[in-house]
């Protein structure tokens, strides 16, 4: 067995290409400092005008995620037919949609909550940064090591 690259290295996405990846994805997840220590929260959400939108109700994603610390989101996907993966990071700040105005244009994202309850507060995320890779997913065969093929073969 012979040691060769799997794949091409990850190629860095720009911001046009991260925004792309995530306006084709409803699903994420929010990253968030919580008194003592980090917690994450699957959302799901919606791209708005360079930022991301998120129906919650009250509790401690919704507290975290409007507290003094920066927020984290992160989204990937694979296209199953190319084999190519993507990841995209955003950080910045998060806080309450509470103008009217503002409330009434998020109605307008259809942006609705998977499960029931009062979700009724919208949350906009405004990043400082957005960053992104794409890659090639590693065919099976040549990730497996030695041992692994060895272990798998051998007589019991």
């Amino acid at each position: 067995m012979t040691n060769k690259p799997a794949n091409a290295p990850a190629e860095e996405l720009d911001a046009h290409e991260c925004w792309a990846f995530l306006r084709g994805v409803s699903v994420g997840r929010l990253a968030v400092w919580d008194t003592d220590h980090p917690d994450i929260f699957p959302i799901n959400y919606a791209v708005d005008h360079g930022s991301l939108v998120f129906r919650t109700g009250l509790g401690t994603k919704l507290d975290a995620a409007l507290g003094e610390t920066p927020v984290a989101f992160e989204a990937d996907g694979v296209d199953p037919v190319s084999a190519v993966a993507w990841s995209v990071v955003a950080k910045g700040s998060a806080r309450r949609i509470d103008s009217t105005e503002d409330v009434l244009a998020s109605f307008s994202i259809m942006l609705f909550p998977w499960q029931s309850g009062h979700k009724d507060t919208f949350v906009r995320i405004e990043p400082t940064s957005i960053t992104g890779r794409k890659f090639v997913v590693a065919d099976p065969a040549q990730w497996w090591t030695a041992q692994a093929t060895a272990t798998r073969t051998s007589p019991e």
